[in-house]
């Protein structure tokens, strides 16, 4: 806390979409110009180091190379029953990747889920597979291996799929020949920066969920008076209109003028959550970047950039998140 750094005006420093290990330094694979996690903190690591690019990002939003195809499925590490054993609907189909569990029950609340011809009326109906399952008439496939993208998005598109009104969404910037992706969180439209992308409806709420402890970094361009002193007491949370904030990691890095770029680390992403942090301190927000989600971070991509997260670096992140590492551990 009470660091200042320089930066320009760019999201992060010249550098592609990558990921760093959650606690340790990533290490590079030798020969081959791509890196690894390493779970822990090692001898000869650094606890923040960061990894090279090691996947193949698309500077414009055109398609993107077709990933190789497994001889075998590779288990979800978010699974904890056993193959065949029943579940909620809403779960089974959230993992197919059609939408949120939310999103699921307004949808059978709509008559939208039917199983064998019959519509379902509660989203506590118990299967073992999604057989005869089908959504607005559409039979439902059996959930695919869990794939995790990274989306640049840029300002003035909505983190929807559809908008009434026809305004742009975050899928009128997306290639073609995707899976059906859901966004892990939300940005709002005015809003840049790191987006995650996932077709798996469990890995989307596992990350979303604040008790993940999952942290999302932004940097804001705000027009008013602050000192460090006052970012710094956000360290303990603050309350705003009634909402519970909780703690707020939040660096001074420069001044222009009378704008003020301010660095801020979260881990709960409540609505609209920075915005109104810093207005409640007398900032007007004139512009918002994520430039990090977890290990994954935005670097120098461009908007509408998107890269695919190698499944090794996704199991190990997630692994992780389930069995962190002690602090002070060696």
């Amino acid at each position: 806390m009470g660091r200042r750094t320089e930066r320009s005006d760019s999201p992060r420093g010249n550098r592609s979409m990558t990921t760093e290990g959650p606690r340790g330094a990533a290490r590079k694979d030798p020969g081959h110009g791509r890196s690894s996690y390493d779970g822990g903190r090692r001898e000869g690591t650094s606890p923040r180091g960061r990894a090279s690019p090691h996947h193949n990002a698309v500077s414009e939003p055109r398609s993107p190379r077709q990933p190789r195809t497994d001889t075998k499925t590779p288990r979800s590490p978010l699974r904890t029953k056993a193959s065949g054993e029943p579940q909620r609907i809403a779960k089974l189909l959230a993992r197919a990747g059609i939408a949120s569990r939310r999103e699921i029950e307004r949808m059978i609340e709509e008559g939208r889920i039917a199983l064998n011809g019959v519509t379902l009326d509660t989203p506590a109906t118990l299967l073992s597979n999604l057989r005869g399952v089908t959504v607005d008439g559409d039979p439902v496939a059996e959930a695919e291996a869990p794939r995790l993208f990274l989306f640049h998005k840029p300002s003035g598109c909505l983190t929807a799929e559809r908008d009434p009104a026809g305004r742009p969404t975050i899928y009128d910037r997306l290639p073609d020949g995707l899976p059906r992706l859901m966004p892990v969180g939300r940005l709002d439209m005015t809003t840049e920066g790191l987006l995650l992308l996932t077709n798996d409806g469990e890995l989307k709420r596992y990350l979303e969920l604040p008790a993940n402890g999952v942290e999302r970094t932004y940097r804001a361009r705000a027009f008013g008076e602050i000192s460090q002193t006052q970012l710094e007491e956000l360290i303990e949370g603050i309350e705003v209109d009634g909402i519970r904030y909780g703690r707020i990691d939040a660096n001074l890095e420069r001044r222009t003028g009378r704008n003020q770029w301010i660095e801020l680390t979260l881990s709960e992403g409540k609505n609209r959550e920075v915005r109104r942090v810093l207005e409640h301190l007398g900032l007007q927000v004139n512009r918002l970047i994520r430039v990090k989600y977890g290990p994954f971070d935005l670097a120098d991509s461009t908007p509408g950039a998107l890269v695919e997260i190698k499944r090794g670096d996704m199991d190990r992140f997630l692994h992780y998140l389930k069995n962190p590492i002690p602090k002070g551990a060696n």
